[in-house]
């Protein structure tokens, strides 16, 4: 059985659970409309983060870069009027963000958890003191910009959409692509790599600029959809996204991963909460069943990979 039927599976089981304890609430439409709004965040961010940790490497900084780029975005819009200007300032400050941790872990040599750990804290202690540790409203944000992000094209939300593409590109990206096979051997021997003329370190550049790209997307999707920005946006999301990721199959130290099962992830991440709460139970729990899925589902695929590899030899 592949990795993609596991996960498949234990999205449905999951489903099947919730519809049996609240059928009123997962047998009716509104529900997945809600979640066509709350899940491509996640999704997206997880997109920005896979191939980085394909490649081997982790950002723990992309919740401070939502805030910070948020924060860019939202401040530029009031200065300006413009969507379309805040949007690029936004987008340009995720880039240097991603390409200031590309520096620290490629150039200053530093261990990508801790240098990215290190602007988790520098970002968001930034976009705090320049806000005054108070919200922007972009309750005056209107036009085709907005429509683009937020609107809703027959009633699906347009993140959906934009997550939907995002996710197919990327596949391109990473198994159809050239540069996909860059990622993939830089994050399975990167000696190896570079010995079969990969550039390993212009590889690893794109992707961590990719990230704050990403990063500062979904805080743009985010402060629209909510029409307003806070020093808190991006908070929460990192148990999201990284049990999302492992969820879906992706192999913790790197040259392996996969699209689809990220999706699915994303999915399931992004109903268990509600679905916890629709059944009855305290949103406390949502924790300890995330870490619980989280363990079963490594476990599957520990075992899965000893087997393939087993029958391999």
């Amino acid at each position: 059985m592949s990795k993609n039927l596991v996960i498949t599976a234990i999205l449905f089981v999951i489903l099947g659970v919730f519809a049996a304890f609240s059928p009123e609430v997962f047998l009716a439409k509104n529900i997945y409309f809600s979640y066509l709004t709350s899940v491509p965040i996640i999704l997206i961010l997880c997109l920005g983060l896979l191939p980085l940790i394909i490649s081997g490497e982790f950002d723990m900084s992309f919740p401070a870069t939502m805030a910070m780029s948020g924060f860019v975005f939202s401040y530029v819009f009031k200065a300006s009027g413009n969507l379309a200007l805040a949007t690029l300032a936004s987008l340009s400050f995720g880039a240097l963000s991603g390409a200031f941790n590309a520096i620290l872990v490629i150039n200053a040599k530093i261990p990508s958890i801790i240098a990215t750990i290190g602007t988790q804290f520098f970002w968001r202690g930034l976009a705090v003191v320049l806000s005054g540790g108070l919200s922007l409203s972009l309750a005056s944000a209107e036009g085709l910009m907005k429509e683009l992000f937020v609107g809703r094209l027959a009633g699906i939300p347009a993140q959906s959409i934009i997550a939907t593409v995002l996710a197919i590109l990327t596949y391109i990206m990473i198994f159809k692509h050239k540069f996909g096979d860059n990622i993939l051997f830089s994050g399975d021997n990167a000696k190896a790599a570079k010995m079969l003329s990969i550039n390993v370190t212009r590889s690893k550049y794109l992707l961590f600029i990719n990230m704050g790209v990403m990063s500062a997307l979904a805080s743009i999707i985010l402060s629209l959809e909510f029409i307003n920005w806070w020093p808190t946006q991006g908070d929460g999301y990192m148990l999201l996204v990284f049990a999302a990721i492992f969820i879906g199959g992706t192999g913790v130290s790197g040259g392996s991963g996969s699209v689809y099962g990220t999706l699915i992830g994303s999915i399931i991440i992004g109903i268990m909460e509600s679905g916890i709460v629709a059944m009855g139970f305290d949103a406390f729990y949502t924790r300890v069943i995330y870490g619980a899925i989280i363990i079963v589902s490594v476990v599957i695929y520990a075992k899965f990979d000893k087997n393939s590899k087993a029958r391999s030899f």
